[in-house]
């Protein structure tokens, strides 16, 4: 990945972040930090006291609100007041199992929430780059065995899935409604895999369940050992999305739409497989399968990552190993007390250096034989 094409480019960029107190938000927030950006955050305060955003004291150095992404008053007012030239999107309900359980306040937080981004982006003349950060379950979930592209339908049967569906719609409707003119920002949205890393201690996701099993000494619940996901690290798609903002900022129309950000073809991996890397290099917990539930949750999921390969000149930096190998030191790190701050800022500098470092692994496009769309 070409990080040297933005490394420089941040500094001094007033950056807004709705979500910031999140798992991927707050490590958003720290690499912008470390690249010289002044960050401003909008979100919901942290629901945990272990969560990344308050370990490593995120809302230090950063100008936060707190807010609910679904006042839009409150929201433009932030806007108004900060005057941000890119703006992040990240504020959601972000769990499938918790969708089924909340229904409404997924709907509204993930779909009105969309609607009041777009509403305070119009309303704010500074902004010239918006990102709306969505989901790989955004897709209309055939359980394919090759990879999702951008132009394939999205939609979904859990409300999660579903509402990042509508997400996607509304940000299409959006750049063609509003985003179109040449002095208009220039808006995007970006699709990624399932994200592990160090401070993520969210509910009924395995990597958090994991530790917290290991911290506890109490069994690990697993719902879905045979389910496929595109496990990456969180730098890797927070990477794109900097790319992203960078080119929709330099070259702007071109860049417009949407954007897949995921592991290499053919590098999806089981949750059973996920556990076994897990366990090369922690104490194993105890598993206890739970039987399957009534409410869906997809097997197979995968996302073809050539659009973003070719024409962003984006790609991946960690293989499976590596990713899994720098989760669980940072997990680990946070357990035995470590400074947290110093744990990620070393992680991302370490992360840009092999990036810069690492020789291309050759041209990726898609390889396997994908169907067209159907309708």
């Amino acid at each position: 990945m070409e990080i040297d094409k933005f490394s420089n480019f941040y500094r001094g960029k007033r950056v807004l972040i709705t979500g910031d107190t999140g798992f991927k938000g707050s490590w958003l927030a720290l690499w912008l930090l470390e690249l010289g950006a002044e960050v401003y955050g909008y979100a919901l305060p942290p629901e945990r006291e272990d969560d990344n955003y308050v370990i490593c004291q995120v809302d230090q150095p950063i100008n936060h609100t707190n807010g609910d992404i679904r006042d839009l008053a409150s929201l433009v007012k932030v806007f108004n007041d900060t005057k941000p030239e890119i703006v992040f999107h990240l504020a959601a309900q972000p769990l499938v199992l918790e969708s089924y359980k909340s229904p409404h306040k997924t709907f509204t937080t993930n779909v009105i929430g969309s609607v009041n981004f777009f509403e305070a982006v119009r309303q704010t003349p500074s902004v010239k780059v918006a990102i709306n950060v969505t989901s790989d379950k955004c897709y209309h979930n055939n359980e394919w065995v090759w990879g999702y592209r951008e132009t394939d339908p999205v939609g979904g049967k859990d409300p999660y899935s579903a509402s990042k569906g509508a997400s996607e719609i509304i940000t299409a409707s959006y750049q063609s409604s509003f985003f179109s003119d040449r002095d208009t920002a220039n808006i995007a949205s970006a699709r990624a895999g399932n994200v592990i890393g160090a401070g993520d201690w969210s509910e009924n996701r395995i990597v958090p369940d994991y530790f917290r099993a290991t911290k506890t000494n109490t069994p690990l619940i697993i719902r879905n050992p045979l389910a496929s996901r595109p496990w990456q690290h969180v730098l890797e798609p927070l990477g794109g999305y900097l790319l992203l903002a960078y080119k929709l900022y330099q070259d702007g129309k071109t860049f417009q739409g949407a954007w897949n950000f995921g592991p290499l073809e053919g590098m999806n991996r089981k949750v059973e497989t996920l556990i076994e890397e897990m366990a090369k290099h922690t104490p194993n917990p105890r598993y206890v399968f739970e039987k399957p539930q009534d409410q869906h949750e997809a097997h197979l999921l995968q996302l073809d990552i050539a659009k973003a390969v070719n024409q962003l000149d984006w790609r991946p930096v960690m293989d499976f190993a590596e990713t899994v190998k720098h989760t669980v030191s940072g997990y680990f790190s946070d357990l035995a007390g470590n400074a947290a701050l110093e744990d990620r800022l070393q992680t991302i500098r370490s992360y840009c250096k092999t990036a810069q470092n690492r020789k291309m692994r050759g041209s990726i496009v898609s390889k396997t034989s994908h169907q067209p769309s159907i309708q």
